[in-house]
């Protein structure tokens, strides 16, 4: 009866990747009409993260950054420094890259009392299974004050230099 209910329970923990649903992204022909709300400040916090991802994180435009971050932006990922002019610094040094109008990989928008949270499909290796690639999906928050970002949160960790 015990290598029956191990086999049974193996078999069940092993199937988990192989059963997962694969994290599917919008459409970029369909994002704009994820950013519209009735209450037309969702709507500004909304448009501001989605215009702050594509055009200050993803195309590194420093310009860009003055106009979108608080000067006191605060960032809770410890891999990237607080302040706006420490962002500046850090990102400038990666150079500018092109400008998309949409989120690669974005499965959701979604806004509440001045929270901005993007929902962002990720692909990875998955490391028990040389060589297969998974979907799952990232979290990044942002906090919108004065029409500004004024806060982040994401899943960052320490890396080994």
């Amino acid at each position: 009866m015990k290598k029956f209910l191990t086999l049974i329970l193996l078999g069940l923990f092993s199937t988990t990747v192989a059963a997962q649903v694969a994290v599917e992204a919008i459409p970029a022909a369909q994002q704009a009409a994820w950013l519209e709300s009735s209450d037309p400040q969702i709507e500004a916090d909304k448009r501001l993260v989605y215009d702050f991802w594509r055009k200050v994180l993803v195309a590194r435009n420093m310009d860009a950054a003055m106009e979108y971050m608080a000067e006191d932006y605060i960032q809770h990922n410890p891999g990237i420094p607080t302040g706006r002019a420490a962002f500046i610094t850090a990102f400038g040094r990666m150079g500018e890259r092109e400008e998309m109008d949409y989120i690669d990989g974005l499965v959701a928008i979604t806004a509440e009392n001045g929270y901005v949270t993007l929902a962002m499909k990720r692909e990875l290796e998955n490391p028990n299974m040389a060589g297969e690639m998974y979907t799952t999906t990232w979290f990044d928050m942002f906090l919108i004050e004065d029409g500004k970002v004024a806060e982040h949160w994401d899943y960052g960790t320490i890396r080994a230099r």
